[in-house]
């Protein structure tokens, strides 16, 4: 046989990896293998497995620390904020199970988004948060506020807290607006215009920087430094993987002006929903000032795991084939019924038709 292996030494190894087994099981006295020893390295994969199992992974083991109360403490947010920004998997898991905390995620997209085209309804993502045990979500639609009263009603009857949205483009840049109106986002043109709606809203407004950093999808990238003001928090996109990893620098500059990251899906699959989320202390009353109020106050939770293979793959199917051409088959279906119905095409806010075909296909709590 090759490399000197013989079925005799292949049972002396596994008779001896047996009882090295059942040694540490018992907790007995183990012999010291000397270097040259023919089953010292048996013995150290065996050990070193071991030490593995109870060795606590760096994911598991961080935690955003609670609201500073002096300048210490905020010292000390920024200097674990400054160390998230060299994690290699940019991942802060949930709290410790002895504090009542509840998942938030704030950047998800549905159906009835009149730009994208979605395959799943609001019904089955409140069913699908319900099973997970998400407590708060925001369906930020491209360019216009998602108002279904009837899915409200019934994320309510769930126990979810369902915050009225809108993923809006200024100035070619995405921003995420939340707790607010179709008024007031049809009359937000630009950062200015951003400004001024935060100056009249105060608190009850939330804003973010969507995937700040990347080079698709509307980012904002290096002007979030000029625009900085109009944020109250910047986004840790769910898609990074070993060196592609943009929130890096998406956590620095958070460090740098003191800004919340908050971890949101982007969902635009259904499977993607409920792996990536940020977590905070539960509120006394369940509402979107107070949910608001714990994220300014940076005592948070992080969860947002590195891509696997399977999820980078699927992300570049959906995003240069499905996608692309779902979009096409759905603007022929947008423009053609209305002329097949005598309908006029009528423009929404942004001058994106407001019929959307798959919308009729959410019909309710299954």
């Amino acid at each position: 046989m090759p490399f000197g292996i013989r079925p005799s030494n292949v049972r002396v190894c596994h008779s001896t990896t047996r009882a090295f087994r059942v040694l540490m099981r018992e907790n007995l006295p183990q012999p010291a293998p000397s270097r040259n020893s023919p089953f010292a390295f048996t013995f150290i994969l065996t050990r070193a497995r071991n030490r593995n199992r109870n060795r606590r992974p760096i994911e598991q083991a961080r935690e955003y620390p609670p609201s500073p109360s002096s300048s210490v403490a905020g010292e000390q947010e920024l200097r674990e904020r400054d160390l998230l920004a060299r994690l290699p998997h940019m991942q802060i898991s949930s709290p410790s199970a002895d504090r009542d905390w509840i998942k938030v995620d704030l950047h998800i997209h549905t159906l009835d988004d009149p730009k994208d085209v979605i395959d799943y309804s609001a019904h089955q993502l409140l069913e699908r948060a319900r099973t997970l045990g998400f407590r708060v979500l925001a369906i930020t639609l491209h360019d216009a506020v998602f108002d279904r009263p009837e899915v409200f009603a019934d994320a309510a009857t769930m126990g979810i807290l369902l915050i009225p949205a809108a993923e809006v483009r200024l100035c070619g840049a995405d921003v995420i607006v939340l707790n607010v109106t179709a008024e007031e986002i049809a009359d937000v043109k630009n950062f200015d215009d951003l400004r001024r709606l935060r100056d009249r809203r105060g608190i009850s407004i939330f804003t973010i920087a969507p995937h700040p950093f990347y080079f698709l999808g509307g980012s904002i990238g290096s002007r979030l430094l000029e625009e900085i003001d109009c944020f109250d928090a910047i986004e840790l996109c769910h898609f990074h993987k070993g060196l592609l990893d943009p929130n890096r620098r998406a956590a620095k500059v958070a460090s740098r002006f003191g800004k919340p990251l908050v971890a949101t899906s982007d969902a635009h699959q259904l499977h993607a929903f409920g792996r990536h989320y940020t977590s905070i202390p539960r509120p006394a009353q369940l509402t979107a000032e107070n949910v608001f109020a714990a994220l300014r106050a940076g005592r948070i939770g992080l969860t947002s795991p590195p891509c696997s293979f399977v999820d980078l793959t699927s992300a570049i199917y959906f995003i240069f084939l499905a996608h692309p051409f779902r979009r096409r088959r759905n603007k022929k279906r947008r423009f053609a019924a209305p002329k097949a119905f005598g309908v006029k095409n009528r423009p929404s806010l942004k001058g994106t038709p407001v019929l959307n075909p798959n919308r009729k296909r959410d019909t309710g709590v299954g």
